[in-house]
């Protein structure tokens, strides 16, 4: 006969052994992460591409650039520093160049947030549904997640390829992944480090907790006006969504 009472196991999140909460708590709820500066500790990688691309080029990285970039999609990117310095290359030239630059760094060295692989295992174990809505090219997820042995946490994998290249200054990778793992909007959580995403997923019904990055620091105090909450690791994350 089943046992009639409530389920009354509890899970521990990372770093504070006594904040238990039901092994349900989570259940009908979406955790939705950005990779780059969120879930991966990876921005430094592009800052590198970005001063030797530029570099060889005679350009000096202009301060704004890597703020003017975050939020565009892969194909974006190339076109806007295309546009911005007069560069004669295809768009696809450029993003093979960016991946053959950065792909290594993914496959080798660029490693997780503190304490991001507790968070998403206690997610998991909740009952959350874990997705991600990133502009990292596929094969760059795919391969980070794999090495960092969290790949098979999550139930769907949303890139703005996906959405026909749209970036993430409009909802449609966000809304994309919610999708996938069929939880409603309002139901789902979104994890960012940039502004633009965190006030579009604001604007669409989701909630947002932001990771804090160097790469978005200038924009720091808007962000913590605009977010549901905030964090430096995600020790600080929410145990219930």
């Amino acid at each position: 006969m089943p046992d009639p009472r409530p389920d009354l196991r509890m899970t521990a999140p990372a770093g504070d052994a006594s904040a238990l909460v039901p092994s349900d708590a989570n259940a009908g709820k979406a955790a939705i992460f950005d990779l780059d500066g969120t879930l991966l500790d990876s921005m430094h990688v592009w800052t590198d591409v970005d001063n030797e691309f530029l570099h060889k080029r005679g350009f000096d990285v202009p301060a704004d650039y890597a703020e003017s970039i975050a939020h565009l999609s892969f194909e974006d990117c190339a076109e806007y520093t295309i546009r911005r310095f007069g560069l004669p290359d295809s768009p696809q030239d450029l993003m093979d160049e960016w991946n053959r630059m950065a792909f290594d760094a993914y496959t080798t060295t660029v490693p997780l947030k503190p304490h991001a692989g507790e968070y998403l295992r206690h997610l998991k174990v909740t009952g959350a549904k874990l997705a991600v809505a990133t502009s990292l090219p596929p094969r760059f997820r795919e391969a980070v997640l794999r090495r960092l042995g969290v790949y098979d946490l999550f139930d769907a994998f949303s890139s703005v390829d996906d959405v026909g290249d749209v970036s993430k200054d409009q909802p449609d990778v966000y809304l994309h992944a919610a999708a996938q793992v069929s939880v409603q909007p309002t139901d789902c959580t979104v994890f960012e480090d940039i502004l633009v995403g965190i006030r579009v997923v604001k604007s669409v019904g989701m909630h947002a907790w932001a990771m804090y990055d160097a790469s978005s620091k200038n924009h720091w105090p808007q962000i913590q006006a605009v977010a549901d909450g905030v964090m430096h690791d995600f020790s600080e994350a929410p145990r219930v969504l």
